[in-house]
């Protein structure tokens, strides 16, 4: 009888550590030609704009992303709100591999402010979202609802965060670009979930 106890015991406690795992964040892992960016995403508070981004890296859709953008203190002259972010995807122009735009979830629905390393959705209007997103270099809060970058005053959808690699988001915004677009944009050589073969 105690050993069946303690059997049981044994297979709660595993059930649970493996429960306990299974809910962790997803962490993605993006290589570049100048490093390696470490990124968590939330599914739990933003669950269609980490899904969206999810199917593109699974099903292969980011091949032949680059870090095309970058939008530093100096790039922005006209701008009387000036952000900093690095931006990046597939869909400077038009892309066959691009899905239908998905839904806007906004930062007052999320909780995810733009803060330093937020990764987040670009795009125009809300619910224009699609494959290219960008990375807050510093915080960043007229990204955020209510903040005014863009007139709309919706914000941008913030999905997750890089938690190691910033130097080298740092490294990306630093290369020389003319009026915003780099002539030669970085590459991203995979985005894969972390512990998954590149």
């Amino acid at each position: 009888m105690v050993l069946k106890r303690g059997l049981v015991s044994l297979s709660v406690i595993g059930f649970l550590a493996v429960t306990t795992l299974s809910a962790e964040n997803p962490r993605i892992l993006m290589k570049t030609e100048l490093g390696e960016i470490l990124i968590e995403v939330y599914p739990d508070k933003a669950p269609i704009t980490v899904a969206n981004f999810l199917r593109y890296m699974d099903e292969d859709r980011y091949e032949g992303a680059t870090f095309y953008r970058v939008v530093t203190m100096d790039n922005q002259p006209n701008m009387d709100i000036k952000i900093e972010i690095i931006q990046g995807g597939i869909s400077r122009s038009a892309n066959p591999r691009d899905l239908p735009p998905i839904e806007h979830e906004t930062t007052e629905q999320t909780g995810i402010l733009h803060k330093d390393g937020v990764i987040s959705m670009a795009r125009l209007m809300p619910g224009t979202a699609s494959s290219d997103f960008f990375i807050c270099v510093g915080d960043q809060p007229s990204l955020d609802f209510g903040g005014m970058r863009n007139r709309d005053g919706q914000g941008f959808a913030a999905f997750g965060k890089v938690i190691e690699g910033m130097d080298v988001v740092r490294k990306i915004q630093k290369q020389p670009a003319e009026n915003q677009y780099l002539p030669k944009p970085i590459k991203i050589l995979s985005i894969t979930r972390k512990g998954s073969a590149p």
